[in-house]
Parts: C-alpha cells; sequence; structure tokens
C-alpha cells in the first residue's frame, strides 16, 4: 500500500503519471514520491507556471537549510534528478545536473551476540496488556518479524511487505518479489526458522482470514508500515542495559548487517572458501554483486583474529619488532 499525495502545480499530471510508471515497473518508489509532493509544493508556493525544470528552479530547491543533513538533501535531489530526466524523455527540456551534494557515509552500530541476545529478551517480554485485539495480534507479530529479519538476512520493508503465498512453510522457502532494483530471490529458511514460520502463519491465518500480509499491520488489509517497526525496534533496544552504554544506536538494519558479518564470520573460521562463498551470499541478499557484501564487513573487528589465524607468513615477511630497556 503505498503513501498517496495530492500534487496541485503544474507539473502535478506529469509527476502523478512519473510516479505511475516506475511503480509499474516494480519499484516502490514512496521515497521519491514524498520528495515530489514537497516539490510540487515548493512550486505552487513560489507561483511556478512554467512545466520545466530550469537550472535556476533546481539550484533553488537544491539549497540545503540549517536543519537538513547531507543524506536529507541527496535523497530529495535524486528524486527531483529522476523526474528530470523523465520530463527530457517526452520533450521537455529540464535541468539534469551531473553531480549531486554527496551523502555522508554513515557508519552502522554493529550488533555483536551480547547486543542481540539483549534485544530479544525484550522483545520477548513484551506484552501490550491491552484489551484491543490488534496490538496483541501484533506483539506477536514482532517476535516473528524480527526473527525472519535477523535470521534471514532481509531488508525492514522486504519483511513488512512479505505476502502469505510468498512463504513457503512445507519447503522452507520465502519469496521476495520487486525488491530493491526491482530484484525477485528466494530465501531458504533453516528448520527452526521453517518451524516458527509455520506455525505462525497457521496462526495468523485462524485471527485474518482475509489478509494477504504475513505482517498485517493494524487493520489486516495492509501490512505492518516499516516506521512502526523502526518504532518498535528503538524501543525494544533502549528497554536493554547496553542501550545504556553506547552513543550510536543501532537500527531495524544492524539485524541485517549482523546477519551477513556473522554467516561470514563461520565461514572463515571453518576455513570455507569466501570467494567461492561469496556469490551465493550476494545473490541471497538481493545485492549486486560481491563487492557490495563486502562492505557490510569492513568494518568488524573479529576478523582480524581469524585473519591472523589463517596468515602463514606475516611474521616471517614482517618480523616482530622487540625493544630493549636502556
Amino acid at each position: 500500500m503505498h503513501k498517496v499525495y495530492k500534487y496541485n502545480s503544474c507539473f502535478s499530471e506529469l509527476i502523478t503519471q512519473y510516479i505511475s510508471e516506475r511503480r509499474n515497473s516494480g519499484f516502490m518508489f514512496d521515497n521519491p514520491a514524498y520528495w515530489l509532493y514537497r516539490f510540487d509544493q515548493y512550486c505552487l508556493d513560489n507561483k511556478i507556471q512554467e512545466v520545466s525544470i530550469s537550472k535556476k528552479l533546481y539550484q533553488e530547491w537544491a539549497s540545503i537549510s540549517a536543519s537538513e543533513t547531507k543524506v536529507t538533501q541527496n535523497n530529495r535531489l535524486q528524486a527531483l534528478r529522476g523526474f528530470s530526466v523523465y520530463l527530457n524523455t517526452l520533450g521537455i527540456i529540464s535541468y539534469i545536473p551531473h553531480v549531486l551534494p554527496k551523502a555522508e557515509k554513515n557508519v552502522p552500530y554493529l550488533m555483536e551476540d551480547t547486543d542481540i541476545l539483549a534485544f530479544f529478551e525484550q522483545l520477548d517480554r513484551y506484552n501490550p496488556h491491552s484489551t484491543v485485539n490488534s496490538f496483541n495480534r501484533m506483539a506477536t507479530e514482532y517476535k516473528v518479524l524480527f526473527r525472519v529479519i535477523y535470521c534471514c538476512g532481509l531488508r525492514n520493508n522486504e519483511a513488512c511487505s512479505l505476502k502469505i503465498k510468498n512463504v513457503d512453510t512445507v519447503h522452507g522457502v520465502i519469496t521476495i518479489i520487486h525488491s530493491k532494483g526491482d530484484k525477485d530471490r528466494a530465501i531458504c529458511l533453516s528448520e527452526d526458522v521453517r518451524k516458527l514460520c509455520s506455525q505462525y502463519k497457521a496462526w495468523l491465518v485462524s485471527l485474518c482470514p482475509t489478509s494477504e500480509w504475513f505482517f498485517p499491520g493494524k487493520y489486516p488489509e495492509q501490512h505492518i508500515p516499516k516506521t512502526s517497526v523502526d518504532r518498535k525496534f528503538n524501543e525494544f533496544w533502549n528497554a536493554t542495559e547496553l542501550s545504556k552504554q553506547t552513543d550510536k544506536k543501532p537500527t531495524v538494519h544492524s539485524l541485517r548487517h549482523a546477519y551477513v558479518t556473522k554467516r561470514m564470520n563461520l565461514w572463515m573460521k571453518s576455513d570455507t572458501d569466501l570467494k567461492v562463498m561469496m556469490p551465493y551470499l550476494s545473490q541471497y541478499l538481493g545485492h549486486k554483486g560481491p563487492v557490495e557484501t563486502y562492505y557490510y564487513y569492513h568494518q568488524v573487528q573479529e576478523i582480524f583474529e581469524t585473519i591472523r589465524r589463517k596468515d602463514k607468513i606475516s611474521s616471517r615477511v614482517i618480523p616482530e619488532v622487540r625493544y630493549e630497556k636502556d
């Protein structure tokens, strides 16, 4: 289910047409739709009448506000650039910037085993104590949803938009449809996760027989919103003692990150050839290629212990330096 925005500027019909075409091609396109709504409002407020994005209009819209981060600025300009490209394909000459402001690299919080354990302990304690049936239902959903994200390395939106028909609990396969980059892929479940999903699926169908979603939201005809999952993750993490010991906070994506690094560490410790396995892992995660998967790994400290264990020649090439006291 997509958020529907009402566009009213001179670009309104073209923006609506552009978003519709992108979604018909399999893209979620919710974030660009929001930023084009903001651009549409900007054009209304500034009485823009010409149906063309001039360099002047782009630069005025591109100006960063005092409270805006580079990441946010980059997101909204990416959205406008894509729309400009679309306008040019229709013969409407519009400015296309060659370089966009570079977003800052956000160093993620790397969840260790103790973090994961503490998070799930808080999750399993969750009881809304509510007379509203949907709240009690979703309390159970969260316990399964976060385990599926962590144990399968899913993206937040992939888990939220899972349909019941795409979760095969007999053969233990989840099919991801039209994910990032408009890719489809199959996720094989471990036996314990398959059993968990099978029990949960039977329970869910008995409660919400008409819902098509594996994780329905407050209203069963809609899937659980990504923002709700983000909010609940923060709630459970903030309830842990470990959350009080660090300034940097993990996010839902940290569970996916933890899955990747854990999987790679286990392979390295068992002397499994990463060069052989990385293409499979990359495809499993829905990445463009192994290089994108290695990005998850470049900050993990645990790897250095494994590398030192495997390194047979470093002590000969770079001998240990011994210091003598005067």
